[in-house]
């Protein structure tokens, strides 16, 4: 994880720093990414863009109400930077507050730390410990994935005190699978079958990560 230039200066105006973690929020960073738990709506929304195309739906299978559907209006929203951190006024509706529900999954919005871009997500379902992410299109093949998952490893053990963290993928995601070993994931046992939230059955093969070190960030 790289810590030192987010707590010499902030990255821009607004954006929370690693190790500033408040209850029921966090922020982490690994090499090229900038983590943390929404702040506002525009957060929300642009993370869901993300992964609202049909690539990624594929694996995903995300209930109709939560994708955002229009191509369009998906490229505009990945291209404002998070809280108006690129100068520009977000709209209204999209710059009220986001506070999370404490039965709702943990979810932490990803940016690239070179140009402040939405990049993708993390979820976190703690009370199951498993582990779910994505990253939008232009950020797909280049690596960022298995930083993604080891940003989730350190979330769900350092951050919420979780021993056994798991993840679960279709036997055909190479691309999420190869993002899980790179991360640190062993194979697992688990359900061979799996329903996603828009209610298709798919095959499944589980990946798990274990430490003897957990703990809490606050």
């Amino acid at each position: 994880m790289v810590w030192s230039p987010f707590r010499r200066r902030r990255t821009a105006p607004g954006l929370p720093l690693p190790g500033r973690c408040a209850s029921g929020r966090h922020v982490l960073a690994t090499e090229r990414l900038l983590l943390f738990t929404p702040r506002t709506r525009l957060d929300v929304v642009a993370a869901l863009a993300a992964s609202a195309d049909a690539e990624a739906q594929r694996w995903l299978g995300t209930q109709a109400d939560e994708v955002v559907p229009d191509a369009g209006i998906r490229r505009a929203l990945l291209a404002w930077r998070p809280a108006g951190d690129d100068g520009r006024r977000i709209p209204r509706a999209l710059a009220e507050p986001y506070t999370p529900a404490p039965d709702d999954p943990l979810l932490l919005v990803c940016v690239r730390r070179s140009d402040l871009s939405y990049a993708g997500a993390l979820e976190l379902q703690h009370r199951a410990g498993e582990l779910g992410g994505w990253l939008a299109p232009g950020c797909r093949g280049q690596g960022l994935g298995g930083e993604l998952f080891r940003a989730g490893l350190e979330l769900a053990h350092t951050h919420l005190g979780l021993v056994t963290v798991r993840a679960g993928a279709e036997p055909g995601n190479t691309a999420s699978r190869r993002a899980l070993a790179r991360a640190g994931f062993a194979p697992d046992q688990g359900p061979r079958r799996h329903t996603l939230p828009d209610g298709r059955v798919v095959d499944a093969v589980w990946h798990r990560h274990d430490t003897a070190a957990a703990g809490r960030c606050h």
